[in-house]
């Protein structure tokens, strides 16, 4: 059965700097962090991390909590925090709590009972994290809105949703349709407040006519697209709060002989990777997926040993993308 000094060995370094790479590899560099996992592989070392546990009083695990893990934009995000977890040497426990109290509940004992170290939270709004939540372990919003109370990872939803809205109307759009999320969620108030302000700022009035409610999902942007080209004065294009509903919008119009961008313009917001796939590709709104993972571990860990956040709130650049499901309004 192999040992530790055997790692060592293989790795040209010391046994000690061997437990360090297990049990803090935040402590080691990446290059030693190679090397020493690559000798592990090797020798088929199997570390007592139930010992390392019980010394250091450390799960070593985070969970995250996601309202849905359908959801395609926070799988993205779900699996750029499993890969920063992983090296730095903490597992994930992923809860779907499905938008339930209850079941986000659940989860949180994990870590109040020391099953787990600390909380991602990618759902925007829970009964369990309101302002004035006071938890003895490292919690952190990821994904989150301007109304997040606590540490949190975010692009600015208004302004990159303000931004989408005003290229609509540059290309000669007035009757823009909305397609929105459930009306209690924060990422919806915000994306709307941009909307909002964009029509504002070009003169035009907000159409309550204009606005579907959809839940963020493929089908719910199937039948609000339906419900503007219902309603009377057919909007020459339709904003949608997420690339889900896009999607569904845009099977919608085909359904009904429409024409995208010809007839309608659409677009998005998340770029998920099916968002340049679908026909037309969709012009939308990037988020960074990858780095809001990372960072969301990184500051987590950061509470976890004690030391304090440089800024409790991290607004990220988005990209906006410009495909051909939009064009000029039809003279």
């Amino acid at each position: 059965m192999s040992n530790i000094r055997e790692v060592a060995r293989l790795a040209g370094v010391s046994v000690a700097t061997v437990s360090r790479t297990l049990s803090h590899p935040e402590m080691v560099s990446e290059a030693t962090q190679k090397r020493v996992m690559k000798a592990v592989d090797q020798v088929n070392y199997q570390p007592n991390m139930l010992a390392r546990n019980f010394r250091s009083a450390r799960s070593y695990s985070l969970v995250v909590l996601v309202p849905d893990i359908a959801n395609p934009f926070f799988a993205l995000v779900i699996r750029s925090i499993e890969r920063q977890a992983q090296k730095k040497g903490y597992s994930v426990l992923l809860g779907d709590t499905q938008d339930s109290s209850e079941r986000e509940q659940d989860y949180i004992r994990l870590v109040e009972t020391r099953l787990a170290d600390g909380i991602l939270q990618l759902r925007p709004i829970s009964d369990q994290f309101h302002a004035g939540s006071k938890f003895s372990f490292p919690y952190l919003h990821v994904c989150s809105t301007e109304s997040t109370d606590g540490p949190c990872v975010r692009v600015d939803n208004a302004k990159a949703f303000e931004q989408m809205t005003a290229y609509l109307i540059s290309l000669g759009h007035q009757r823009i349709g909305l397609i929105t999320g459930r009306e209690e969620n924060p990422h919806t108030v915000d994306r709307m407040k941009g909307f909002q302000k964009a029509l504002a700022d070009a003169g035009l009035p907000f159409d309550a006519n204009l606005v579907a409610s959809g839940d963020y999902s493929i089908w719910s942007g199937v039948n609000a697209a339906n419900a503007l080209c219902q309603s009377g004065g057919q909007p020459t294009a339709i904003a949608c709060m997420n690339d889900e509903m896009a999607i569904g919008a845009i099977q919608a119009l085909k359904a009904q002989g429409l024409r995208v961008p010809e007839d309608v313009s659409v677009t998005g917001f998340d770029d998920i990777s099916y968002a340049r796939y679908c026909d037309p590709p969709l012009t939308t709104i990037a988020q960074p997926a990858d780095l809001m993972g990372t960072l969301a571990v990184d500051m987590l860990l950061q509470q976890l040993n004690g030391e304090s956040l440089p800024c409790q709130e991290k607004v990220l650049p988005y990209e906006f993308i410009v495909r051909q499901s939009t064009a000029p309004a039809a003279q």
